[in-house]
């Protein structure tokens, strides 16, 4: 789930994991057991910006039909609202983040996208467009604005079967959303998705617009995105810059409408070095409970 604040003073993500690919901990014990690897990243963005993604073991899962439990914190859906009660620590320092996020969806797809000829690796894009309300106690804030929220699953560590990939979301006019995949995959081919949805979300998947390149970030991961104008492309604000990962709010221009996108890129190969796993503990602690 992530979301943007109509003033664009503010932002918002959060992702529940199962098993999570960027888990040091399952990968040192082997990918097994998921279910002894769960956590709930949160990363609140502008003026009072937070980061957690504690892990926990599998005692502290819960989960039904409805509600998904990850320790203190949880997720529900609530007449067709999904509903998340925050309660982690930051760190370094250890600040609590707690607090309510709901997620109203505008548009639902039922649709799930293959990403890896072999079928290993899936995508859905839930709700393509929603609004987000945001009640923070800790750090105080409250604000509301455009959302999104999807699912990814897959049955084969993410760095086996690519070497990289770039994603971006927009909000659009009259309730549409535009999204984009562009990945490198191992066996040499690349899979390119543009997609577009309206009010109601129904899909139409379109020719992906031309690539242009993103300056490389901090750790020096290389970028790109697909807008139909490089020189409309501007890079409002850098909200996540990891060794193998960065997130980012550009400013673009996309099937003729020009617009905000939140921009995402993973670096496979840098994730897979050994250097990397041994850098993560310090924004990945693994509670002991």
């Amino acid at each position: 789930m992530d979301g943007l604040s109509d003033d664009g003073r503010h932002g918002i993500t959060l992702i529940a994991f199962i098993g999570s690919v960027f888990s040091p901990y399952y990968y040192w014990a082997g990918r097994t057991r998921p279910e002894n690897h769960i956590c709930l990243n949160v990363a609140l963005y502008g003026p009072k910006s937070r980061w957690s993604m504690t892990e926990r073991r599998e005692g502290a899962l819960g989960r039904d039909a409805t509600t998904f439990t990850l320790g203190p914190s949880a997720l529900r859906w609530e007449g067709g609202e999904l509903i998340v009660d925050i309660d982690e620590r930051a760190v370094p320092h250890l600040s609590p983040i707690r607090g309510r996020v709901r997620l109203i969806p505008t548009a639902m797809n039922a649709r799930a996208f293959a990403l890896d000829a072999g079928g290993r690796h899936h995508w859905r894009p839930i709700a393509p467009a929603a609004r987000v309300e945001v009640a923070m106690d800790s750090p105080a804030q409250r604000w509301s604005g455009a959302g999104y929220l999807d699912m990814n699953w897959g049955a084969a560590p993410i760095e086996r079967d690519f070497s990289r990939w770039d994603w971006s979301r927009a909000a659009q006019g009259a309730g549409r959303s535009a999204i984009l995949y562009d990945a490198a995959r191992r066996d040499g081919s690349d899979l390119s998705l543009a997609l577009r949805f309206d009010a109601q979300g129904r899909l139409d998947e379109v020719a992906p617009p031309p690539r242009a390149p993103l300056p490389r970030t901090l750790w020096r991961v290389p970028r790109r995105v697909q807008t139909d104008d490089p020189a409309a492309l501007r890079e409002v604000r850098r909200l996540e810059d990891a060794p193998f990962y960065a997130r980012a709010e550009l400013r673009t221009r996309l099937f003729g409408e020009d617009g905000h996108a939140v921009h995402e890129t993973l670096d496979a190969d840098r994730f897979a070095a050994r250097w990397v796993k041994l850098l993560l503990p310090w924004r990945m602690p693994r509670a002991f409970f």
